[in-house]
């Protein structure tokens, strides 16, 4: 669903409803292309449903004449773009559900827009500049069919129904095409909608399996976090191992760690009589995650908030760190204390790339460079990609070989 923004004051005559015939720019973060109103209007638009290139009409959604950019839909396709495609579900588009970005958008063309986005970020943000080629997960049909946990609103007769953009306003469906058949519901507290399918305080137990000897299952929160698209977990722990090149003895911080997915798989990788440390704030997640690494010896959980537990705990070198932060990044303060602990090696995995970028700068600062990304189409219809970020001390012997 998408997230309601704030009130803001108005800033002189609305526009919403205005319309305007425009050429589309480049696409931006957060899944609109940007437009450039030309005089006496003189704004920035940030427009979706539109594709590079294509000449539209604009209908401005948010805005007041005395705001520096406004907000818009595409409702008319002058010239369309070779890579436009008829939006296989009957409820995206202008003015309805909020959920997909790029319906209208050809795979292919979906992944490339999503890339030019992580690369621009890194470019402004980090003042990096390396090649980025967002890569189809197995898992989906076609884009579609890949959420395994959907979290809907109520409508007005108790339906399903999910929100429009950046509004409370509600749009009832029949059903969400981005969701597996299979998935578990989320329902609003107090919903009158039939929860059966999530009963409070569940547990849902997965397997991931990797390309490594064996496989763990994990014990989960049905409304707790988990990758939503099935071949996320797979790919991920692949991705972080192959970069990190974990070696018996070394010893690990999971930062985030949820459930403890990626410290399970380390533990493999470094044996259980080093140390592995994971840390997670989410207190049912902790405890998840102490039942999913019990038996290992070498493994502690702590449940706290990453911050605060580096700034009073482990103040010892570790080898390696796996850094999976919310959507808001790690932000300065832990990136300074993990760079306190002199890692020869960071695997960042992240869901935003502006926070990412921001982060790459700070660590930066100590001396630890982007050595290579890999980015994941693990949300395909929406602007939503996965990267994983390998940032290597300088001088690091690691930085000689080939670890994709």
């Amino acid at each position: 669903m998408s997230r309601t923004p704030r009130p803001r004051k108005a800033r002189g005559l609305s526009r919403v409803g205005a319309r305007f015939e425009a050429v589309v720019g480049p696409v931006a973060h957060g899944g609109h292309c940007i437009v450039r109103l030309p005089e006496p209007e003189s704004r920035v638009v940030f427009v979706r449903h539109a594709i590079p290139g294509e000449r539209v009409v604009v209908s401005i959604t948010e805005g007041t004449e005395g705001d520096r950019f406004w907000r818009g839909d595409a409702v008319e396709i002058l010239e369309a773009s070779p890579d436009r495609v008829p939006a296989p579900c009957p409820y995206a588009g202008p003015g309805l559900c909020g959920g997909c970005d790029f319906q209208h958008v050809s795979l292919e063309r979906q992944r490339e827009l999503k890339g030019a986005v992580v690369r621009e970020q890194l470019a402004r943000l980090a003042k990096v500049d390396l090649p980025v080629v967002v890569e189809q997960v197995a898992g989906d049909q076609d884009g579609l069919r890949w959420r395994t946990r959907v979290q809907y609103a109520e409508g007005p007769r108790g339906q399903r129904a999910m929100r429009k953009h950046r509004s409370r306003d509600v749009v009832p469906i029949d059903d969400c095409l981005i969701a597996r058949e299979d998935a578990r519901e989320v329902h609003p507290p107090g919903s009158t909608l039939d929860r059966s399918a999530v009963a409070p305080s569940s547990v849902v137990h997965e397997r991931v399996t990797t390309r490594l000897d064996g496989s763990h299952g994990f014990a989960v929160e049905a409304d707790g976090f988990w990758q939503v698209h099935p071949g996320a977990p797979r790919v991920l722990v692949e991705t972080v191992l192959a970069f990190l090149q974990p070696k018996p003895g070394e010893k690990v911080m999971d930062l985030y760690c949820g459930v403890g997915l990626f410290a399970r798989f380390l533990v493999d990788a470094v044996g259980e009589q080093t140390r592995v440390v994971a840390i997670e704030g989410d207190r049912l997640a902790a405890r998840h995650a102490r039942t999913n690494l019990a038996g290992c010896e070498g493994a502690t959980v702590e449940c706290g908030t990453v911050d605060q537990v580096l700034a009073s705990s482990y103040d010892e070198p570790f080898d390696l760190v796996v850094l999976d932060p919310p959507r808001e990044g790690a932000r300065r303060q832990v990136v300074e204390q993990i760079v306190d602990r002199a890692p020869r090696a960071v695997a960042y995995v992240a869901c935003d790339p502006a926070a990412l970028a921001r982060d790459v700068a700070f660590f930066a600062e100590h001396g630890y460079e982007l050595d290579r990304i890999r980015a994941f189409d693990l949300f395909p219809m929406t602007h939503h990609v996965e990267c994983v970020a390998l940032l290597q001390k300088t001088g690091s012997d690691l930085r000689r070989s080939d670890s994709r």
